[in-house]
């Protein structure tokens, strides 16, 4: 029995498998006590720590870029539309998705997975240029490697983004964990439920957040390890009903991870656009 240290997030589809209700004869999962996981993606492309592992989309293509040994499985664990969470203080002046330029918004980390959606939709679907925004961060970058463009700047150390939406130092926010009950804090994008709904028809795409992510020593020591984390996931995910926003396989999963590596490529978060199964091998590519 080999033990595999883990780092997965409490969500629909891992719940089954965190409960341990889903077994396996090979591997037993050692779970990190981590909440979110988003607080040790670090770990996962910095040290190494994890030998499966919940991780951005964005984050994983970035360390892809710079060589990290971890491999892709096609398992999404979270995925949802960005188009509620920019949000401004409507107490202010009301404020449209193309008023940005030349404005300040804040984001967590330029590079964080939400941020790059929400750029993504803004330059598509509302002709904002990115670069004319100054983007206002909290954190670095996950991929230690990674400079943020000239157009972002540090907020002040203790400052918090919401606070700083409210006394005007920032005109909207990225607030990933959804909008603040506050009713001055409105979403930027009008409707943006029927946007969303717009944009998965043009696109017949999810937007994916995380997915899942294994060390690839542990693919070519132990491959039937690697397929035996992704039965117990995929078990874990049909016992919450098999949603709809969490898609298994590689099929399952093409046209998601082409959008995601077009929005990544386009904002020169990764040196080239990928090919899909690139992204994959042998083992990974016929889960």
């Amino acid at each position: 029995m080999r033990t595999l240290r883990t780092l997965l997030g409490d969500n629909a589809v891992t719940s089954a498998l965190k409960k341990g209700e889903i077994h396996s004869s090979h591997v037993s999962l050692d779970f990190a006590d981590v909440n979110p996981p988003s607080a040790g993606f670090k770990r996962v492309v910095r040290d190494l720590e994890f030998d499966v592992a919940e991780l951005a989309i964005v984050t994983f293509l970035m360390a892809r870029a710079q060589g990290k040994p971890l491999a892709l499985l096609p398992a999404v664990l979270v995925a949802r539309f960005q188009h509620p969470l920019i949000v401004y203080n409507a107490a202010r002046a009301h404020l449209a998705p193309g008023d940005l330029a030349g404005r300040r918004v804040g984001v967590r980390s330029y590079s964080v997975t939400t941020g790059a959606w929400i750029r993504s939709i803004l330059a598509e679907d509302y002709g904002l240029d990115p670069g004319r925004v100054t983007w206002v961060t909290f954190e670095e970058a996950h991929v230690a490697e990674f400079r943020d463009p000239p157009n972002v700047e540090r907020a002040p150390e203790g400052k918090k983004i919401l606070d700083m939406l409210l006394a005007g130092e920032i005109d909207a926010a990225v607030v990933g964990d959804g909008m603040a009950p506050d009713p001055r804090i409105r979403p930027l994008i009008p409707d943006p439920a029927a946007a969303a709904a717009a944009w998965r028809a043009k696109h017949g795409a999810l937007q994916i957040n995380h997915m899942v992510v294994v060390r690839e020593s542990l693919l070519r020591q132990d491959p039937r390890a690697v397929r035996e984390v992704y039965r117990m996931l995929l078990e874990s995910a049909r016992a919450a009903g098999g949603p709809e926003m969490n898609p298994f396989g590689l099929d399952a999963n093409r046209r998601n991870l082409e959008v995601a590596i077009d929005c990544v490529y386009a904002q020169k978060l990764i040196p080239r656009r990928y090919g899909v199964d690139e992204l994959f091998d042998e083992t990974t590519g016929t889960l």
